[in-house]
């Protein structure tokens, strides 16, 4: 299973150090012994570093940071909030659609939940947790991907500036404190999940203010 798991060039630049850990090398063995006992594990090896695969660090202008990877069959493929084609549009994206619809002028709502077209522009769809055992949500948290991604943002704050980082719900608003909000912007609000999409992500504007804030950067805007 691991000689299928890479991350992308421009990333292990940045990572190598991280990557060197102790704790990184303990995660992989982790991975492959739940292989190796039969385990199914979300998303599919290759797809394991997908947010990477897509947004290079060099590109990476907006981050947003999900939880947990989807963890029913064929719905994961590696980029928080996001299904493969095909399969039934969960319930916070259809928030995030909603939300887009009264908040960016000509936007249609997609018939899918892929938003692999957002990762291509820039967007790096980030899980805390980058692994999941099938039907067992949160199970391989404490395993040491948090400190894996909590290492990318640091890096992204640090070596780049005028980055839109985007934090829905208080799990993503704890890793506030690793971004320099000095150089960054930091949107926070509610998360789109049907229990907390009303006290605040609706409404929010954060995809006209992330375009807004690149604008004004000179930076390219995405098309949502």
């Amino acid at each position: 299973m691991t000689n299928q798991i890479a991350i992308a060039e421009s990333w292990k630049l940045v990572l190598r150090e991280e990557m060197d850990k102790p704790y990184f090398k303990e995660l992989f063995l982790f991975l492959k012994q739940q292989h190796a006992e039969g385990k199914t594990i979300f998303p599919p090896a290759p797809q394991i570093f997908s947010a990477f695969d897509y947004t290079s660090f060099n590109d990476t202008r907006v981050v947003i940071i999900g939880q947990d990877p989807y963890h029913g069959l064929m719905q994961a493929h590696g980029l928080c909030f996001s299904v493969n084609k095909g399969i039934k549009v969960p319930p916070s994206l259809k928030n995030m659609y909603k939300e887009l619809k009264t908040d960016i002028e000509g936007f249609n709502i997609p018939a899918h939940g892929d938003l692999s077209h957002w990762a291509k522009q820039g967007v790096l769809l980030l899980n805390a947790t980058l692994t999941v055992e099938q039907d067992k949500a949160g199970s391989h948290q404490g395993k040491g991907w948090e400190e894996f991604t909590d290492a990318v943002i640091k890096a992204i704050s640090n070596q780049k500036e005028h980055v839109v980082f985007i934090l829905w719900g208080k799990f993503a608003q704890s890793k506030a404190h690793f971004i320099d909000d000095s150089k960054h912007l930091v949107l926070k609000a509610a998360h789109p999940s049907p229990l907390s999409a009303y006290n605040g992500f609706f409404g929010c504007k954060h995809f006209s203010q992330t375009n807004n804030y690149l604008k004004q950067h000179h930076l390219p805007i995405v098309n949502w």
